[in-house]
């Protein structure tokens, strides 16, 4: 039997190949197919199954696109509620090619329809081999329970879920949907790939729980907020096959601007550096020299826009179109050809934001010069933050701009816990008309500790 893992590091997706006799199943395949088809060109076999855990909440799946490569059939949950052709799995349902059989578990909680499958290899005996959970079990973590349903009802059905999950062997592997970085989970999410049974059973702490009401009290009180996507992305999951990519062409400056002008929105995903000293005018910076872009993006920019895209290199901007697809963005009209630098020789005009590095800021807080906009989230704001500071987690600036900041006449020092979300929190405040912002890049909150500045705790 083949196995095989393919990631989409960048929303920490994890889905999966198996083959056998020269047929293969793809488990939850990611929006770029690009990796299972030469997977299988290599190895010789041909993709013929495709498996959702789910209707997925966080990206868009690539199934429709590897049916459209492949001709591939599709097997969903009887429960799903999908408009496009499929196999439905009720549970126990199996799935069988050459000598492996991937055996269906039920496991309701993150979704309704949710599904786990366990893969049997008889070449090897007939007892479970890997366990892939999708959304229910994580290594260290639980999906979070309240996408598709009140939260406490399904953190009910995760509970009773584990119990079915829990009657597996210690031995059996345990294969995620996703690792560390996903909102799809909690804060204990590993980035490790892989587990066991007996290991999470002995060390998860979610799994320790024997009592449900104790369970299901714990894992609502630690839900951090929905990104404001996640329905819609479900709602292109569960419709019509989308197979198509959405064009990408290179727009030269003078078109960039009538987009713009027309209400489009320019993305650039330049290094923060780069973006304050040089920008598009009213562009977000959503820099991708960190993972989470996808995210990022998702969480402040609507995907229903028209969007450009700019980057360091026409390959890095179609880079980033093929990210933003992935959360749903479908009207990507195209990227800045030749990126700031022909902005320029166009002769339009470029945007500034001033940028500070921590000790510069630590500077202004001695002067009293400065106001510290601190965009972290609330636990990490209550673990240490700088006296006097406002609060405004970077994501509740998508809903509008508090009157607070507008009425500010300081220098707003907008700050994180390493620059890349006050980055984008900075260019969304002068997009929306706060001008009085300086930028804290390349370091963030904790740093300022170093520099002798005072941190308080609590809220």
């Amino acid at each position: 039997m083949f196995f095989r893992e393919v990631l989409n590091e960048d929303l920490g997706c994890a889905s999966y190949m198996v083959a056998d006799g020269g047929e293969a199943a793809v488990i939850d395949p990611k929006w770029e197919i690009a990796d299972y088809l030469q997977i299988a060109e290599e190895n010789g076999f041909r993709v013929s199954h495709i498996l959702e855990t789910h209707n997925h909440a966080d990206h868009l799946s690539g199934k429709g696109r590897l049916v459209e490569a492949t001709g591939a059939k599709i097997h969903v949950s009887k429960d799903a509620g999908v408009e496009y052709d499929h196999e439905p799995l009720g549970d126990g349902d199996v799935v069988r090619f050459g000598d492996v059989r991937i055996r269906t578990i039920a496991t309701p909680g993150h979704r309704p329809e949710h599904l786990s499958f366990v893969i049997e290899d008889a070449s090897r005996g007939g007892e479970p081999w890997v366990l892939f959970t999708g959304d229910s079990l994580f290594v260290g973590d639980l999906a979070r329970p309240d996408l598709a349903v009140e939260a406490e009802e399904g953190a009910r059905g995760i509970f009773r879920s584990l119990r079915r999950l829990l009657d597996l062997e210690d031995f059996v592997e345990v294969r995620p949907g996703h690792m560390g970085g996903s909102l799809c989970g909690g804060a204990h999410m590993s980035r490790k790939p892989d587990s066991t049974i007996g290991f999470e059973r002995r060390f998860n702490d979610y799994l320790r729980f024997e009592d449900e009401d104790e369970f299901v009290k714990t894992l609502t009180a630690e839900q951090t907020p929905q990104p404001p996507n996640f329905e819609r992305i479900v709602e292109l999951n569960r419709g019509p096959l989308v197979t198509a990519a959405a064009p990408l062409s290179p727009l030269l400056s003078q078109r960039v601007q009538e987009l713009l002008e027309g209400g489009a929105v320019l993305i650039d995903g330049r290094d923060q550096r780069e973006f304050d000293a040089a920008h598009v005018p009213g562009s977000i910076n959503v820099t991708t020299n960190q993972t989470g872009v996808g995210t990022r993006a998702a969480w402040m920019i609507d995907p229903e826009s028209e969007v450009i895209v700019a980057a360091e290199g026409d390959d890095e901007a179609r880079r980033m179109a093929r990210i933003l697809e992935a959360v749903g963005f479908r009207r990507i009209r195209g990227y800045l050809a030749g990126g700031m630098s022909a902005w320029r020789t166009s002769g339009l005009k470029a945007g500034t934001t001033p940028a500070l590095d921590i000790p510069g800021l630590a500077e202004q807080l001695r002067k009293e010069e400065v106001v510290v906009l601190d965009v972290r989230s609330a636990a990490e704001w209550g673990a240490g933050h700088v006296k006097g500071s406002i609060h405004v987690p970077y994501q509740s600036l998508r809903d509008g701009i508090p009157d607070e900041l507008r009425a500010e006449n300081r220098p707003l020092a907008v700050v994180c816990g390493s620059g890349v979300r006050s980055a984008l929190a900075a260019s969304l405040l002068k997009r929306s008309g706060v001008n009085n912002v300086e930028h804290v890049a390349d370091g963030g909150v904790p740093m300022l500790a170093e520099q002798g500045i005072e941190l308080v705790e609590g809220n």
